[in-house]
């Protein structure tokens, strides 16, 4: 955990009845147009569908005071091999922006992620989004390469994405011949956060190889 962050911020589970919040902050990333391709922020129930439940974190302003960013996972790929691989977004209102909440966040949902069986996180950011970038490099995500050219923004610009990922160094490896990422092993991961591994499919779609997340990430 880093030294740097603001004290005064604190961690949750993200709920119902934190949406609207969510959504806001959701929306101003969109009107940026360096935070997302997504034209509009979904509403509660297909973001409810296609992120996992269990991997939901928000900041708040102290304790039960307002959100001020949140993060979650989305399904990469229906494929079994790869159930183990997620899709990772993340979002700072602009007002919280240099408190350590995208850090804080991202600190947070690994442990989370790892907690459940996930191996790889990915992630799309715009290549101008250099304050998201900057935060999965610190965090230990690696740059994979630069997609060209492959959306358009909300204004019509054709932009470039940056691919992401971070790879578990406690789950899906093998240890002394025992599989980490065995449903048998992860209660040895689960050290802080107590959940239950479920099967996920987002909105109970297959989702295409590599498609089930987007350029979905603003640094803080």
């Amino acid at each position: 955990m880093t030294n740097d962050r603001d004290a005064d911020i604190t961690i949750a589970q993200m709920t119902a009845a934190d949406w609207s919040a969510v959504r806001r902050i959701y929306a101003e990333g969109i009107a940026t147009g360096d935070a997302t391709l997504e034209r509009e922020a979904p509403d509660w129930n297909h973001f409810d569908h296609s992120h996992r439940p269990d991997c939901r974190i928000v900041v708040r302003d102290g304790p039960g005071g307002p959100v001020l960013g949140w993060t979650a996972l989305g399904g990469y790929s229906a494929r079994k091999v790869y159930s183990g691989v997620a899709w990772e977004s993340v979002y700072v209102t602009a007002a919280a922006r240099g408190r350590g909440v995208g850090r804080a966040l991202l600190e947070a949902l690994i442990p989370a992620s790892e907690a459940v069986g996930f191996w790889t996180l990915l992630a799309g950011v715009l290549v101008d989004n250099t304050a998201s970038l900057a935060l999965h490099e610190a965090v230990g995500f690696r740059w994979v390469g630069v997609q060209h050219g492959v959306g358009q923004d909300i204004r019509g610009r054709w932009r470039d994405v940056v691919l992401l990922e971070r790879r578990s160094e406690v789950v899906g490896i093998v240890a002394g011949g025992v599989d980490l990422a065995s449903s048998e092993s992860i209660e040895f991961v689960a050290t802080e956060l107590v959940v239950s591994r479920q099967e996920f499919t987002p909105g109970g779609v297959p989702q295409p190889d590599g498609q089930g997340g987007g350029v979905d990430d603003i640094g803080a």
